[in-house]
């Protein structure tokens, strides 16, 4: 079993940064692929990021694509999710989450993934 926590959230300017941490725990970081999702009010929750097991690989949404970065540190059993540019509409409650046993190296679908974290919350001010 992994168990993920998300922090780091919080509320920013347009145009300003953010980094959010995901820690993990319980089964070996580095054995699973690690994606980020958002979810805004009313909608659906959306791919964000993903990157492979030892982070050499990863796979970004058009939407965020330029200026978000994800990347992990196998050693701290953290994946972080660096936000530069921010605008409004990245305002969302952002997830962690990883797939173990992972069928692609850097998977975008939510049923891909088999370990959630509960969510932090991101706000964007115009």
């Amino acid at each position: 079993q992994v168990q993920l926590v998300e922090s780091g959230g919080g509320l920013v300017q347009a145009g300003g940064s953010l980094r959010l941490s995901c820690a993990g725990s319980g089964r070996t970081f580095s054995s699973t692929a690690m994606g980020w999702f958002r979810q805004a009010p009313g909608k659906e929750r959306e791919f964000v990021a993903s990157v492979s097991r030892a982070g050499s690989t990863t796979r970004y949404a058009d939407s965020v694509k330029g200026r978000f970065t994800i990347s992990r540190d196998n050693a701290k059993n953290t994946l972080y999710l660096q936000m530069d540019s921010l605008k409004p509409e990245d305002t969302a409650v952002y997830s962690c989450a990883a797939c173990l046993p992972c069928t692609t190296m850097v998977p975008h679908s939510t049923r891909e993934y088999d370990y959630w974290g509960q969510g932090t919350q991101v706000t964007v001010s115009s």
